[in-house]
C-alpha cells in the first residue's frame, strides 16, 4: 500500500444531531489512551469547517445547508486530489457522511478518465436527495449526489429554485460526470431505509450484503461477488460509518445508530478482503459522535481498532 496521509474533516453541518465533529479528536485519544503512535507516523491535512453555521437562524433551511455542504465538499474533494495526486493514500477521517461526496469528487478529478467503484459499509443507503428526504440532513444525500440523481419520481418535499441550483452545482464538484455508476456501487450492512432508497436501489440493481446474508453465506464468498462486481473497475473506494456497527454490541455514539449491526472483527475482515484486491484508492471511516456515546468512548475506540488493525505494520 501506498504512504497513507490522513485527513482530518471536522464538519458535522451536513447531520441532524450535533457532535460528530469531535468524533475525529475521539479517535485520536482512543490511540492516545492506548499510547498508540498511529497518529504521530503519518503526515495529516486539517479541512477548515463550516461547523459555525449551526448558530445562523436560517441553518434549517434545505438550501442553506447543502449550500455550506457544497464548500465543505469542494474543500474536501481538492485534499483528496491533491494527496492521490502526491502518488499516496487518503485516509479521510469525517465528522458526518455528507462530505464523502467531497471524497468521491477528489478521486474523480484526480483521475478523471478512470472508473470507481464504491464499497459502502452503512447502516443506511444515503440515497436521498433534496427532494426525497424526510429529515433535510445531507448526510443523507452523498450517493444520490454522487449517482447524479435527484429523485424527481420520488419526490415528497417541494424544493425552491436556489435547492435545486445548489444541488446541482454539488453534483458536479470534481468533475461533471457521475462519480459512480449504480453498477459499481455496492452495500455492506445496509438495514434502515426509506421507501425512495428502496425504489432508488430495487430500480438500479444496487447489491446490498445485509448483516444476516453475510453470516448465512459466508464473508469471503460475498466478497469474492462483489469483487467480481468491481472487476472491470480501476480502483475502489470504501466509506465505513460507524452506525454500520452494531449500537447494542458496541455502543450507541454515533448520530442514527441501528441495531443487529456488526462486529469489530466483521468490518474488519470486509475492508481487509477488499483492500487485498489492490485496486483500494481510499478509505473513509465516519459519524462517531462521543456526546451520543453511552459507554464513554467506546465508539471512537471501535473505529481506531479497525483503523489500527488495517494499517498495522507487520
Amino acid at each position: 500500500m501506498k504512504p497513507i496521509t490522513i485527513i482530518k474533516n471536522r464538519s458535522d453541518i451536513g447531520a441532524g444531531t450535533r457532535g460528530s465533529d469531535l468524533g475525529v479528536d475521539a479517535i485520536e485519544i482512543a490511540a492516545i489512551n492506548q499510547q498508540n503512535s498511529f497518529f504521530n507516523e503519518h503526515p495529516h491535512i486539517d479541512i477548515p469547517t463550516h461547523n459555525e453555521t449551526i448558530y445562523n437562524k436560517n441553518f434549517l433551511k434545505t438550501e442553506h445547508r447543502i449550500g455550506f455542504v457544497l464548500e465543505q465538499c469542494r474543500r474536501v474533494c481538492n485534499a483528496v486530489s491533491t494527496v492521490l495526486k502526491d502518488n499516496k493514500f487518503p485516509l479521510i477521517l469525517s465528522g458526518d457522511h455528507s462530505s464523502a461526496f467531497g471524497s468521491l469528487a477528489g478521486i474523480q478529478h484526480a483521475q478523471p478518465n478512470k472508473s470507481l467503484g464504491v464499497i459502502w459499509v452503512d447502516a443506511h443507503a444515503d440515497l436521498h436527495s433534496p427532494l426525497s428526504s424526510p429529515s433535510g440532513n445531507v448526510h443523507g444525500m452523498p450517493l444520490a449526489a454522487a449517482l447524479g440523481y435527484n429523485n424527481e419520481t420520488l419526490a415528497v418535499n417541494e424544493v425552491n429554485e436556489k435547492t435545486h441550483q445548489l444541488w446541482d452545482e454539488l453534483k458536479k464538484v470534481g468533475g461533471d460526470r457521475a462519480k459512480v455508476a449504480p453498477e459499481h456501487l455496492i452495500f455492506f450492512g445496509v438495514r434502515d431505509t426509506e421507501e425512495p432508497e428502496n425504489k432508488v436501489m430495487e430500480e438500479n440493481n444496487i447489491k446490498n450484503y445485509p448483516v444476516h446474508e453475510i453470516r448465512h453465506r459466508g464473508l469471503s464468498l460475498c466478497i469474492a461477488e462483489a469483487l467480481e462486481k468491481l472487476s472491470a473497475v480501476d480502483s475502489i473506494y470504501i466509506s465505513f460509518d460507524v452506525d454500520s456497527l452494531d449500537c447494542d454490541l458496541i455502543s450507541k455514539g454515533t448520530g442514527t445508530p441501528v441495531s443487529k449491526g456488526f462486529d469489530v472483527d466483521e468490518v474488519v475482515a470486509i475492508i481487509q478482503q477488499i483492500i487485498a484486491s489492490q485496486k483500494v484508492i481510499g478509505l473513509e471511516v465516519t459519524e462517531v459522535n462521543p456526546l451520543l456515546d453511552n459507554k464513554g468512548n467506546r465508539m471512537a475506540e471501535a473505529a481506531f481498532e479497525v483503523i489500527h488493525r488495517l494499517f498495522q505494520k507487520k
